[in-house]
């Protein structure tokens, strides 16, 4: 594969979810850009991402629909039935995303090595990146850079902002004020942090002079969870939950001066334009899943749940167990957030703390 490096011109990237895991891939994406700058990249995104991704420099897209079966399979198959790509970076282990990349036509097809090329993923690719030990998700992607001769340092993004979306997240913010973004809804409602966790800490970030936006998207779940935040607060909260599209809240993101979230998309968009996230983890290893830049900031207590629900020390489970539970995210405490909270502040902003 390296020998034929110079002869690369077409490449294919399939990455179809999640909102956080197409964030660690763009950095990926924009590092094979800076090395091979005359190569074409397609990129196979879900629908909701595409809004999202829709106008990154240099990326032509394909749009995939999920959810709509063998039509969505056969669409695919029309759209790349003109092309021709030298690489296929299968870079999603879902069997749904194996079968959509046989619709792909390409002369390498390379995917994770086989202890990480679950559901089967290994029998749609004919060539595999490195094995690596215990990465974080960014990093695996970053795999596939590494083998198409790019060299590995911190990664960087440039996410695209249209004036019309920094001026309508500037308008939500006239008073002058620092601003600290919450995001408290995660894909799974055990992996929220209470809702009075969250008033006390946006309580304190008023009083220490901050605008605190709460964002999220417009389901029943996001509203609800917002809503009685809010009631449990004294001080004036910003609710944006189910006003913003994405690249809004990507610009709310990058006004703010810190976001606090759990294990959710938001803290990921947030690290990609330059805002430090508190992230807050107990179902998940952060040092896999977590804000990849500010892992300081990081509040966890997965080690020591893992730890007890298996009866053996972390290094001996498999890397990536999640553990299990309907309340573990209560072992998060006001105290331990508000000490992030300081630490950011001192870090990066010591004007505020």
């Amino acid at each position: 594969m390296l020998g034929q490096l110079a002869e690369l011109k077409k490449i294919c990237i399939l990455r179809l979810s999640a909102i956080g895991d197409v964030c660690h891939a763009v950095a990926m994406v924009q590092l094979l850009q800076r090395t091979h700058p005359n190569v074409e990249i397609t990129w196979v995104v879900g629908k909701v991402e595409a809004m999202l991704l829709k106008d990154l420099p240099g990326v032509n897209f394909i749009v995939f629909d999920k959810k709509a079966g063998i039509k969505g399979l056969l669409a695919l198959r029309r759209q790349c039935s003109d092309q021709s790509f030298d690489v296929l970076l299968h870079m999603q282990v879902a069997l749904r995303a194996s079968i959509a990349s046989m619709m792909i036509p390409a002369t390498h097809k390379i995917g994770f090595d086989r202890l990480r090329a679950k559901e089967g993923q290994w029998l749609f690719t004919n060539e595999r990146i490195a094995p690596q030990r215990n990465p974080h998700v960014l990093d695996g992607f970053m795999g596939f850079a590494q083998l198409l001769g790019c060299e590995i340092s911190q990664p960087q993004w440039h996410m695209p902002l249209t004036d019309e979306d920094m001026l309508w997240a500037a308008e939500q913010f006239t008073n002058g004020k620092p601003i600290a973004t919450i995001c408290p809804a995660a894909s799974k409602a055990e992996r929220n942090w209470s809702c009075e966790g969250y008033a006390e800490v946006a309580q304190e970030l008023v009083g220490k002079g901050f605008t605190v936006a709460i964002c999220g998207g417009p389901t029943a779940l996001e509203r609800d969870l917002a809503d009685n935040i809010i009631k449990h607060c004294d001080v004036e909260l910003l609710n944006l939950v189910g006003k913003t599209s994405l690249k809004q809240l990507l610009a709310v993101l990058k006004l703010s001066h810190l976001v606090v979230a759990p294990d959710t998309g938001p803290a990921h968009m947030a690290v990609t334009v330059g805002t430090p996230v508190i992230g807050l983890y107990a179902h998940s290893n952060p040092h896999r899943t977590g804000p990849y830049l500010y892992q300081q900031y990081v509040v966890s207590h997965y080690q020591e749940i893992i730890q007890k629900q298996h009866n053996k020390v972390l290094a001996k489970l498999p890397w990536g167990i999640r553990a299990k539970g309907s309340d573990l995210m209560d072992n998060i405490q006001v105290s331990e957030v508000l000490d992030k909270v300081r630490q950011l502040l001192a870090d990066h902003y010591p004007e505020l703390s």
